[in-house]
């Protein structure tokens, strides 16, 4: 059943509460596969590599800013796919809520697999290379399994990967944080802490388009303006209390 591929991604989320979207599976737009990555601050500030394979994004949880020297190996946690709509999610998660934190479009595009075979066996063998054209990623990567963990919800297998730059023209030798100075969204030009501060363009439970920049103020002055003030009831002082006198 193909919704069955994002039942994980919806059994962790309240979407009541959550601005994130629902779990349904998308259908490719084009012949370009997308991919995203997300500066996420959570727990600890981390980056989400998102690829578009059949009909959601396969994902994975990068501890740390991808590197441009093929000499440095970032680690890559494997987490659940996630829906295509998830693309364009850029808000706050509310704490307490499964990745609660706030979330940055740090880079999209398009990306292609290096071989002419089947991009899904070479993920399912542990071994996939792609190229990026994003904004900021470009050129060939590699995508390699390292021993597999039980861990997370339910203990569903999860998986360790290493994320690395190969030697093209687009890699800097010896820089391993040559991208660490790209703090803002490519989407909006917003800082994480701009992004937590005023987050507007977010999803919500009940309707897929986003809001003007100006909705949610409006909408909070409207409810303040339906509610009466209240006022303070005056309290009237006790009379004090009059001394009997003593009979003598």
């Amino acid at each position: 059943m193909p919704g069955s591929r994002l039942t994980l991604y919806n059994r962790k989320r309240d979407f009541g509460v959550t601005p994130e979207p629902p779990g349904r599976v998308g259908k490719s737009v084009g012949k370009k596969r997308r991919f995203v990555i997300q500066r996420h601050a959570a727990t600890r500030l981390h980056f989400d590599l998102r690829l578009e394979l059949d009909g959601v994004y396969k994902s994975w949880a990068v501890t740390k800013v991808p590197s441009l020297d093929p000499g440095t190996r970032r680690l890559a946690v494997e987490v659940e796919d996630h829906p295509l709509d998830y693309g364009t999610f850029e808000g706050t998660i509310p704490k307490g809520e499964y990745g609660g934190g706030t979330v940055q479009l740090w880079d999209q595009g398009t990306w292609r697999p290096q071989s002419t075979g089947d991009p899904e066996r070479d993920l399912a063998r542990g071994n996939l290379k792609v190229c990026f054209d994003g904004k900021r990623m470009h050129g060939g990567w590699a995508l390699i399994r390292l021993r597999d963990r039980e861990q997370g919800f339910r203990r569903t297998p999860r998986h360790n990967w290493l994320l690395i730059k190969e030697n093209d023209e687009y890699a800097k030798p010896g820089d391993a944080d040559a991208l660490a100075s790209e703090t803002t969204s490519v989407k909006t030009g917003r800082t994480l802490e701009e992004i937590a501060s005023r987050s507007r363009n977010v999803w919500h439970s009940n309707r897929s388009q986003t809001e003007p920049e100006s909705a949610p103020k409006s909408r909070a002055a409207s409810e303040r303006a339906k509610k009466p003030a209240r006022r303070k009831a005056l309290v009237k002082p006790k009379p004090a209390a009059k001394k009997k006198l003593k009979k003598r």
